[in-house]
């Protein structure tokens, strides 16, 4: 993929202290972390390094990067580590892509109770998919999950949802055979529907109304509100299984750690507003472009800075951690013995496309570091590549 022309970091250097001026007051410590990080990745002010080929010698210094997760330039190389710690734990069988959503009116509650809002977010989908499935009417298997938080639309509002990655079947109560799916799309859709709506509804009088959400703050009005909620189907949505270890972490790839804009979508900055590109889901994925004051833009973006330690990407069922290595050997034990043939994954294949992040311009080698700069050092340096 080509370099960028325009960054998030650049919109920041411009417009960053108006809209600091405007919203400060409302800007928690882990937002205004990851702006003055992003503001200054791969910048002199966080020092640098000199880099080498070890083929042909060539050498350039380079801007270190700030490793924010929020950050749209430093999310590669997490998301190749991660790959490469999961592309032993999956199986020789498809995947199920499932995905969680909730109603628009509960964004005044997610955004008052963000860590509360998002835990509850991760436990109803969760236990939704767990108890379904254990349903002999439906699978009858303990199943695995691997669940992944994303707050954003595409237009960058606050849009709250869990995409969810199953393979296809799980464990027998007894744990003596592998249990392939009935249906075409895992489990029932508005099964899921239901009870995922009664058992986030039901946990969500936990949740503080203050904030943006002081108008539902009396008992009465929350009960109120809880019911209208609840007279409304709320969106599941079930993609058909997809192909195996190979496919499975491509499809990963492209959702465990993205940001709410890449910089890839943004086309235009006139010192004022942003232009980026779009998809409106609603009306078929229509493709577009959307322009928004710079504030305002920026304003959207830090809605999706997460706080401090949360973990935006969790195991349920066979692998959770508790017992993820036993129920992972026996798993693939019975899938061979169901009659699937078990193949070596080929994940490496998949990391060595994108595993060295830079590569020699002159003869394609990786690049290696051998010295390190202060941002002092790198003051009095002749040259530089901030790539």
């Amino acid at each position: 993929m080509t370099r960028p022309t325009l960054e998030v970091a650049d919109i920041l250097r411009v417009q960053g202290d108006r809209f600091l001026d405007r919203y400060r007051s409302s800007f928690d410590y882990q937002q205004l972390k990851a702006f003055r990080a992003i503001q200054r990745c791969r910048t002199a002010a966080l020092g640098g390094h000199r880099d080498a080929c070890p083929r042909c010698g060539y050498q350039a210094i380079s801007y270190n990067s700030c490793r924010n997760r929020h950050c749209p330039k430093c999310q590669a190389q997490a998301r190749e580590r991660w790959l490469a710690a999961r592309e032993r734990e999956l199986f020789d069988t498809s995947y199920f892509h499932v995905v969680f959503t909730v109603p628009h009116e509960l964004n005044v509650l997610a955004l008052e109770n963000p860590r509360l809002f998002y835990d509850l977010l991760f436990t109803a989908s969760a236990q939704t998919l767990l108890e379904i499935a254990f349903d002999p009417k439906h699978l009858g298997a303990e199943i695995g999950v691997i669940a992944i938080l994303h707050t954003w639309g595409q237009n960058l509002l606050l849009h709250p949802h869990i995409h969810c990655v199953i393979p296809a079947g799980g464990l027998s109560p007894d744990h003596r055979r592998w249990v392939r799916p009935r249906y075409p799309f895992f489990l029932p859709v508005r099964v899921l529907s239901r009870i995922f709506r009664g058992k986030f509804l039901h946990r969500s009088k936990k949740l503080q109304c203050a904030g943006p959400a002081a108008a539902i703050a009396d008992r009465q009005q929350f009960a109120k509100f809880l019911r209208q909620l609840h007279r409304h189907d709320w969106v599941v949505y079930a993609k058909p299984a997809f192909g195996g270890p190979m496919q499975v972490l491509r499809y990963l790839g492209r959702y465990t750690h993205r940001v709410a804009i890449s910089n890839h979508r943004l086309l235009a900055f006139d010192q004022e507003h942003v232009t980026f590109r779009w998809k409106d889901y609603a009306h078929g994925s229509k493709q577009g472009k959307m322009t928004l004051g710079a504030t305002e833009f920026l304003r959207r973006f830090f809605l999706h800075v997460l706080p401090k330690g949360f973990v935006r990407i969790r195991h349920f069922g066979f692998l959770a951690n508790r017992f993820r290595a036993s129920r992972l050997a026996l798993g693939r034990q019975l899938l061979a013995s169901n009659g699937s043939t078990p193949q070596e994954v080929t994940a490496h294949e998949f990391r060595s496309e994108s595993s060295s992040l830079w590569h020699c311009p002159r003869c394609g080698a990786s690049m290696m570091v051998i010295q390190r700069f202060t941002a002092s050092e790198l003051s009095a340096c002749m040259y530089f590549d901030s790539s």
